[in-house]
């Protein structure tokens, strides 16, 4: 029987790789997923022996589905409940807000119903253009903060900006404020020395889902995308930027980096905050204590309505994706949004051709050049279908645009970490903050206009005629444009 094996050892591995693959495919079929991810995964899994596998168990998995992030412990806190119930609306708050929203109310009641998503009224905004103007605030609140600091974030790297920020939460925890830190094992990057400095000084920190080779593993599925800062229960930070040197423009910038983030004071950061603990209750694996300090009463005076929207393995549907949708279907004069990845699902094409084809004003911005050959190749597969159906194209020729920004008709606009595609809308962890404020939503209205004079249109009857051989490339990214 050894000898046999060791003569024909390649083709017993072929066999037992197919007799997976076959058990991979009927598992795939049962899901009942989108036809096209399906077809994807059988392809692949018939066509490349071994290495069809392997795509399959990074890619393949939902963890939506087997319920491995447990929310349990954090949700039953007798602290988490008491705050969630003194986020309820008053009845007067909600009249007011439907009357300026009209149909756009299901936005809000699709949250509520679907998610731990309440309606903040008492909130006070500040929409922050790129990484200059959101680190100068940051890193001001950090240095003022009483209590503690909690950060969540898909990138911390410790080059300049980053070892700056680091700095200032280690000398915080050595005057004996609480500071909590989770990164993402895949997208962060500190070096042996800067952990021994957090370890020194008291900063708790913990990568997200650990992998043996972060940077071959730069795609895996499953990421925490989310960029979350919680100080003292009272700010909060939410939006595209991360803490990265590559994030802030200076004159030996190589690229010029467009992104957009929010600084939010009062309710909705106790909302960020339940978003926050429950990422820690996973990445640290022993119960925490939920005090009472994390959620103090705020003295917030304005009234911007938001309300944060959590997708990804840890929620019970694809929230962001299903308010993105409904926002599309009730816009009735505009739908302007921004956006570094765009390979959408077929639900989200077909609601902007159909808000186009019967008359509201579509655009898109989208980068000129990614930072991913195969993203830009797939992300042109959807844009002819776009132009046809009258929605205007745009690409971003300044430098890099990372920012993740829809605003519709002078009333909503959603500022956070999902890009329109697959992976934001089903596999990885993601944050958005909707927030209903004719105010806010024209601020971000005036921003998109000023971006586009940084544009240049794509022409429909010259796309059309672009060479065969780029289409024939976008196809071919298509294809795997849904394991993106």
């Amino acid at each position: 029987m050894i000898d046999f094996l060791k003569e024909h050892y390649f083709s017993v591995l072929i066999i037992v790789n197919y007799l997976l693959a076959i058990s991979a495919i009927i598992t795939v079929l049962l899901k009942n997923i989108n036809p096209t991810k399906t077809v994807s995964y059988i392809i692949i899994l018939a066509l490349f022996p071994f290495f069809g596998l392997v795509i399959y168990y990074l890619f393949g998995q939902q963890y939506r589905k087997t319920k491995i992030f447990n929310r349990k412990h954090i949700i039953n806190s007798h602290v988490i409940q008491s705050a969630g119930k003194s986020l309820s609306a008053e009845k007067q708050d909600l009249r007011v807000l439907n009357e300026k929203l009209d149909d756009k109310i299901k936005l809000v009641k699709l949250l509520k119903a679907s998610e731990r998503s309440p309606l903040t009224i008492r909130n006070e905004v500040d929409i922050l253009f790129n990484g200059e103007k959101k680190f100068e605030r940051l890193l001001k609140d950090l240095q003022n903060a009483k209590n503690h600091i909690h950060i969540e974030y898909y990138i911390i790297k410790d080059d300049t900006i980053g070892t700056k920020l680091l700095d200032i939460i280690c000398n915080k925890a050595k005057e004996g404020i609480e500071v909590k830190m989770s990164y993402d094992d895949v997208g962060s990057k500190l070096s042996s020395k800067m952990k021994r400095q957090l370890n020194d000084s008291g900063v708790l920190h913990y990568p997200f889902m650990p992998v043996v080779f972060s940077s071959l593993t730069g795609k895996s599925n499953y990421r925490n995308h989310r960029k979350i800062v919680v100080i003292d229960g009272e700010i909060g930070y939410i939006g595209g930027i991360n803490i990265s040197d590559n994030y802030v423009n200076t004159e030996d910038s190589s690229v010029y980096w467009r992104d957009t983030h929010l600084r939010i004071y009062g309710e909705a950061v106790k909302v960020l905050q339940f978003h926050f603990l429950t990422t820690w209750d996973f990445v640290t694996e022993d119960s925490i204590e939920i005090k009472q300090s994390y959620f103090p009463v705020t003295d917030c005076k304005k009234d911007v309505a938001i309300q944060i929207a959590a997708s990804g393995p840890d929620t019970d549907w694809a929230n962001i994706m299903e308010a993105i949708l409904t926002a599309i279907n009730n816009a009735e004069s505009y739908i302007y949004i921004t956006t570094p990845y765009f390979i959408p699902n077929d639900q989200v094409v077909t609601a902007l051709q159909i808000a186009a084809k019967i008359g509201v004003d579509v655009k898109l911005i989208i980068p000129k050049r990614s930072d991913s050959w195969v993203a830009e190749s797939a992300t042109n597969s959807y844009i002819e279908p776009l132009l046809e159906a009258g929605v205007e194209v745009y690409r971003y020729c300044k430098g890099f645009v990372h920012a993740k920004t829809m605003v519709v008709d002078d009333i909503f606009a959603t500022i956070g970490t999902c890009n329109l595609d697959n992976r934001s809308f089903n596999i990885n962890f993601e944050i958005n903050a909707l927030m209903y404020d004719s105010e806010e939503s024209k601020i971000l209205k005036t921003q998109f206009i000023k971006d586009i004079e940084d544009c240049e249109v794509i022409d429909f009857e010259r796309w059309k005629t672009r060479p065969r051989f780029n289409k024939l490339k976008e196809s071919f990214s298509r294809l795997w444009a849904p394991l993106l």
